[in-house]
């Protein structure tokens, strides 16, 4: 056979396996909408995330009362937020499925029918039982939700502006912790802390009506079977990672409860890395972490989480039980923190959309290595305000690197795959909170232990070790940054080469297409290019047609 021979045969067989995806794919496109429209659909994201942000803080701040009127202990308190986290590893992975499967509002106002009947459940609660089975509830709503809410924003959204709607989203996340102290403090005091679930549930009603008439069907849609195997592994693989890393300040690391938990998880993780991997159509499709940028992301917002979980914990013992002082003051040190990161959180989307990410990355990280080292050289005698004005710029390093870094990261996922790599996104940065939360209280006690001997203040020498630590974790992601975006472009958007298969490039070598022929054998996904591409394309004209019919009406 000739070269040219077989050279049309390899196209031919490129250009059936292309046919066969199609058909295997069943992609639906979503509703695209106008710029109005998508204005109100981020309005209402943005409320329900900023309402279960204030349900999460304000918790901590109603458990002691919970656990008077319950009757329990503190170990059996503490269930009622590890095991608010430990369904919400378990739903994540499962929400790829779901945002593929079903339509956008019906599956999204489901999230928040959901959250709203965990609460109502914990409102009327007299045993411990009931408000358990309350939290599982709200951990599968809020697990939904949240992924959604990031895909539907990457979605509606052109990647020139996509950068500031997630400031604005990310903006309701750091009114939570501003608001839910003082506000949960107030309700308890004054009414009881059942109050708390039901104006939380007053806010997701509303959000609800909301959404029934603003929310459209504008994601993708891939009509698929529900794969039950995959969905039971992920769920020993997430759910037991996270449980025995939760479990790490409780018990002793080779007890059962860590160390067993951690085994069966890790082996199940295994299991289930090796099934979606074999898969056509996985259940979680991990191919998306051959992709630079959102590998380069995930492990940068892994490692962020960690610093992030574990200074929420830390700092307040600093204030309360190192400097002995009150929730109050202790509420009010971070208060300056938080307020920062709220006001910086929006332009850093801004920031992002005009000049990319570098500045960002590296402000962000430079900013957190810097707030954790200086942090290392407080005494004991040190004002608390001065900690608070290094918390400042901590707050604010989160703020410029937390959205714009996941944003970039996503930049060249295909839309069709963006609900899999939001899920798998958040599963790692659940598990990241939970291992920084454990860590870090690990390692202030046992350095304590050991230098309580030969320090003055041990307590004050373990708190200023943990800070250490942080700061080497920021260093490590400025590492991370600089060869994984010296790798990558810059930009926005990432760069994909069309072409057209029917017209194949002359200078196109046999040895080429036997190679792009192998390629595809080794990665299926690499089958859905010019499918994603002439989706998105599409998309995008209906976005930016809209975007116009909107500035004529304007004019």
């Amino acid at each position: 056979m000739t070269e040219d021979g077989k050279n049309l045969e390899i196209e031919n067989k490129i250009t059936e396996d292309k046919k066969s995806e199609i058909v295997e794919e069943k992609i639906i496109q979503g509703k695209s909408v106008s710029k109005r429209k998508r204005t109100l659909i981020l309005i209402n994201l943005s409320i329900t995330g900023t309402a279960a942000g204030i349900m999460a803080t304000s918790l901590t701040t109603a458990l002691p009362l919970i656990m008077e009127d319950l009757n329990i202990d503190l170990n059996t308190g503490q269930w009622l937020t590890s095991g608010f986290g430990l369904f919400l590893a378990i739903v994540t992975p499962f929400s790829a499925f779901l945002i593929k499967r079903f339509k956008t509002k019906r599956l999204y106002c489901t999230s928040l029918l959901l959250f709203m009947i965990g609460l109502i459940i914990c409102a009327v609660s007299n045993q411990f039982w009931i408000m358990m089975v309350g939290r599982i509830v709200q951990g599968s709503g809020s697990g939904l939700m949240n992924s959604m809410s990031q895909v539907i924003i990457l979605n509606i959204y052109p990647p020139d502006k996509v950068g500031t709607a997630m400031g604005w989203y990310g903006f309701s996340f750091s009114v939570a912790p501003i608001v839910a102290p003082t506000l949960a403090g107030i309700i308890v005091d004054t009414i009881g802390w059942r109050m708390i679930f039901i104006s939380a549930t007053t806010v997701m009603g509303i959000s609800l009506i909301f959404a029934l008439f603003v929310m459209e069907n504008v994601l993708p849609l891939m009509k698929r079977s529900f794969d039950t195997i995959s969905f039971i592994i992920s769920a020993f693989a997430f759910g037991g990672i996270t449980l025995a890393i939760g479990n790490v300040g409780k018990y002793d690391i080779i007890s059962y409860q860590v160390l067993m938990v951690f085994i069966i998880g890790l082996v199940s993780m295994v299991i289930f890395v090796i099934r979606q991997l074999h898969q056509k159509l996985p259940f979680l499709d991990l191919r998306i972490l051959k992709d630079i940028r959102f590998c380069v992301a995930t492990v940068a917002i892994f490692i962020l989480q960690l610093t992030i979980l574990g200074n929420a914990i830390i700092l307040p013992i600093y204030v309360q039980q190192i400097k002995k002082r009150s929730a109050t003051i202790s509420g009010l040190t971070v208060l300056p923190g938080s307020l920062a990161s709220a006001f910086v959180s929006p332009i850093a989307g801004k920031i992002y959309d005009k000049i990319g990410i570098k500045f960002l990355y590296f402000g962000g990280a430079f900013s957190l290595a810097l707030s954790g080292l200086l942090i290392y050289f407080v005494s004991y005698d040190t004002s608390i305000w001065i900690v608070s004005i290094i918390n400042i710029l901590r707050c604010i390093a989160i703020a410029l690197f937390n959205m714009p870094v996941f944003t970039w990261g996503m930049g060249n996922i295909p839309k069709n795959r963006t609900s899999d790599a939001s899920a798998l996104n958040n599963s790692i940065r659940a598990m990241g909170g939970a291992l920084g939360s454990a860590m870090f209280v690990s390692i202030l006690t046992k350095v304590e232990s050991i230098v309580k001997d030969t320090k003055e203040h041990p307590d004050m020498y373990g708190y200023n070790v943990v800070y250490l630590i942080m700061s080497i974790l920021g260093l490590l992601i400025i590492i991370i940054g600089i060869f994984g975006i010296k790798s990558t472009n810059n930009g926005r958007k990432g760069k994909v080469k069309k072409t057209n298969s029917s017209k194949p490039e002359k200078s196109t070598s046999m040895k080429e297409m036997k190679s792009l022929s192998l390629e595809k054998n080794n990665d299926e996904t690499m089958n859905k290019v010019e499918i994603v591409i002439e989706n998105d394309t599409n998309s995008n004209h209906e976005n930016d047609e809209n975007d116009n019919n909107d500035r004529n009406d304007e004019k």
